[in-house]
């Protein structure tokens, strides 16, 4: 969820001239069911030619959008807003896009939408080399937090599992689009505001 934070901020721009990193959250979403954390991997085609992020294609052998699917309407049916977005969402599970680049866009562009967030999506033209503390390297599944990482989501909001788990934190945008509703944007604007402040 901090990445669709990020992308509030004003001069945030998505890179599609990067390297791509496997097993990392450019094929991933988190989601929290009956059972916990559960993670939505979309299978990509490894071959030599998987480089640039923007030329990894997506693989179809396995049936893993309708396996997404019914994870994610397990998850969520009882959620409050999950009827008014559903709708939005579903598409991205049955039609097929070559490339994996090409689906993230796409669902990102439709999330603010639906969201109504404002907000207007660049990308990079060339490659920047990583800094430090670089975003592209510090938002991953795999990488721990450092003590001094600036830029924790400290606002719990409405989780239908909370009760039995107790909040999680930055787990897929779906998440707080199902639970939040409309209130999703405004939770995202405040994230934003105080990632600008730090």
């Amino acid at each position: 969820m901090e990445y669709f934070a990020f992308l509030l901020v004003d001069g945030t721009l998505i890179d599609r001239e990067e390297r791509y990193q496997k097993q990392s959250y450019r094929n991933r979403a988190v989601i929290m069911n009956g059972n916990g954390v559960l993670n939505l991997i979309i299978p990509t085609i490894h071959d030599n030619r998987m480089g640039v992020v923007k030329e990894v294609r997506i693989e179809y052998v396995t049936p893993w959008q309708r396996a997404h699917w019914r994870s994610i309407e397990s998850a969520y049916n009882n959620t409050p807003f999950y009827l008014y977005y559903k709708d939005a969402l579903k598409p991205f599970f049955e039609q097929k896009f070559e490339f994996l680049f090409d689906f993230n866009t796409q669902l990102t562009l439709t999330l603010l939408k639906v969201m109504q967030t404002g907000t207007n999506v660049g990308f990079t033209e060339t490659f920047t080399p990583y800094g430090e503390d670089d975003l592209r390297l510090e938002i991953h599944p795999k990488k721990a937090r450092k003590p001094d990482y600036r830029y924790r989501l400290t606002s719990p909001y409405y989780q239908v599992f909370e009760d039995k788990f107790g909040f999680q934190p930055n787990l897929s945008i779906i998440d707080l689009l199902f639970n939040e509703g409309p209130q999703a944007a405004s939770y995202l604007h405040h994230l934003a505001n105080t990632f600008e402040t730090r």
